[in-house]
């Protein structure tokens, strides 16, 4: 903006703008309000915009305001003609005029396009760089089979992000690996509903329906067997105490014998359960992959 022949008030104005707006939109992106005391449709879109903002305000969004009226060189230099009006303004440029949108859904759809193609630096992001790989390191360490250091991990990664599904899911796995099945439900319990779909709260739930299989003295259905093959009752029995007892390669043997028998026996009660235990191993673990291989070849051989 040219500063020749302007008075004290509009150098300061555009300087405040170069301040306040434009040098925060060198990283962020700024939702520019330009508004005013007497309009009416303003203050209807202004409670809006103040709840988008503090919505994605982890993911680098900024709201910012002008009143044409206190900042008329501003305005100006915007050609400002109605209010409201609202940009998008991102390395000091406007990349989008927002003005049409006034409902918080058709603004958030705004932003996420916008932010799915601007590179908008933001805290959430900064966050999902730092915790990464302490995930990677949690997951490794429960792989290994130490549950106690794996939970203490996942517990220090929650207390720094505590709505992340990923880590929430694999603290919970951590402390069922504990033998603390009650602590992963209160876990589960205080998840929001946005996040109950998330894979990793799938995978640690089917984990704790796994753990929860009842222990049970196994010999009667070990006889009922060895006197009718064809007991699926007393198969799926044993499977849950093998499941129970933490031996998944036994659980999975009298699973796919009863789904080689009969997969549609009990309404696929066996393959229900299998698939169980595959979705709370994970989709990367090698006995998992090992396991859907032998599935798929009953299935569909």
């Amino acid at each position: 903006m040219a500063s020749l022949a302007m008075s004290d008030a509009e150098r300061e104005a555009i300087a405040g703008f170069e301040r306040d707006i434009i040098t925060p939109s060198m990283t962020g992106l700024v939702v520019l309000q330009f508004t005013a005391t007497w309009c009416g449709p303003c203050k209807q879109l202004s409670p809006i915009l103040d709840k988008v903002a503090a919505d994605y305000a982890a993911k680098g969004v900024i709201l910012k305001r002008i009143d044409v009226d206190e900042d008329k060189i501003i305005a100006a230099q915007f050609r400002i003609q109605s209010v409201p009006t609202v940009y998008a303004l991102f390395q000091g440029q406007p990349v989008a005029d927002l003005t049409q949108f006034r409902t918080e859904a058709a603004i958030a759809k705004a932003l996420d396009q916008l932010l799915a193609q601007l590179p908008v630096k933001s805290e959430a992001q900064d966050l999902k760089a730092e915790i990464e790989p302490l995930i990677a390191m949690g997951e490794q360490v429960l792989a290994e089979g130490d549950a106690t250091r794996a939970a203490g991990i996942f517990a220090q990664i929650h207390d720094m992000d505590p709505a992340n599904p990923e880590v929430i899911g694999g603290l919970v796995r951590a402390v069922i690996a504990e033998g603390k099945p009650d602590e992963a439900r209160i876990l589960l319990d205080a998840i929001d509903q946005q996040s109950t779909a998330h894979p990793a709260i799938t995978r640690a739930r089917a984990a704790l329906e796994v753990a929860s299989a009842p222990v049970a003295d196994i010999a009667a259905e070990q006889a009922r067997i060895a006197a009718d093959p064809d007991d699926h009752d007393a198969r799926l029995a044993i499977a849950n105490a093998m499941m129970a007892s933490g031996n998944r390669d036994g659980a999975a043997e009298e699973l796919l014998n009863i789904i080689g028998r009969d997969p549609a026996w009990n309404e696929g009660a066996a393959k229900a359960r299998l698939l169980q235990m595959l979705e709370a191993a994970g989709y990367a673990d090698p006995w998992g992959r090992s396991i859907r291989r032998r599935l798929s070849a009953l299935l569909f051989t």
